[in-house]
């Protein structure tokens, strides 16, 4: 146990719960793109399995094992051909940001339960001690990652969906230098990781930020719960 507590980022008493909400985060947010892609006439991801909340399709071991490390991975991109849009631009956009947004509007309905839970006593009257910290952890960790995963996916860097939007924004002759640079995205990504500076000003304040907004979103929604 003393070495695995070396190695992984998160604390071994949290790990189950980590790994629901990556099983849900990342499950929903390939679902999310694959669905829109398909929604607006490209079938791929749909013929090659991925339109489908089954989570065993859309993991990526590397990336969750990196996330498990680090504190920062990701799930096996979905495939998308812009060129069955009718609109490749504005449905590329859309397709692209619709990740992200799954990553919000989970992070938001986990915030209302938990304030519901809260408001109604419901949590409070729970006498068993293990059980009400796993309530309590499994909503902190469900809220806080998912916020940060819609931080996280629009950061403007290849492959991320942040990337994709600002190159579908992009006008047609910087799009093209765009694409020069995408080798390098990787390379980047391995930096971020690996040097405690660049995490520092990069993954930390997104983990903050979506913190923030979790306890705002709690506020907002025990108020009008009237807690």
């Amino acid at each position: 146990m003393d070495f695995l507590r070396n190695f992984i980022s998160i604390p071994l008493e949290q790990l189950p719960f980590f790994l629901i909400t990556l099983l849900i985060a990342f499950t929903v947010h390939e679902f999310a793109h694959a669905y829109f892609a398909n929604k607006f006439g490209d079938p791929t991801a749909r013929l090659l399995g991925r339109m489908t909340l089954n989570p065993a399709v859309h993991f990526d071991f590397l990336g969750v094992i990196l996330m498990l490390l680090v504190g920062f991975g990701w799930a096996r991109p979905v495939p998308v051909n812009r060129d069955n849009f009718k609109n490749p631009r504005l449905m590329g956009i859309i397709v692209s940001i619709a990740g992200p947004i799954s990553n919000l509007l989970l992070a938001i309905l986990g915030t209302l339960i938990y304030a519901a839970l809260l408001a109604t006593g419901t949590i409070e009257a729970i006498t068993n001690v293990r059980l009400l910290q796993a309530v309590y952890l499994f909503f902190g960790m469900f809220i806080q990652w998912n916020f940060f995963l819609f931080l996280f996916n629009l950061i403007p860097l290849p492959p991320l969906d942040g990337y994709r939007i600002v190159e579908d924004l992009a006008p047609r002759s910087i799009r093209g230098r765009l694409q020069q640079y995408e080798q390098w995205g990787s390379l980047i990504f391995l930096l971020i990781l690996f040097i405690p500076a660049l995490r520092a000003y990069t993954i930390t304040p997104l983990h903050i930020w979506g913190d923030q907004m979790t306890r705002s979103f709690l506020k907002m929604f025990l108020w009008m719960f009237g807690s």
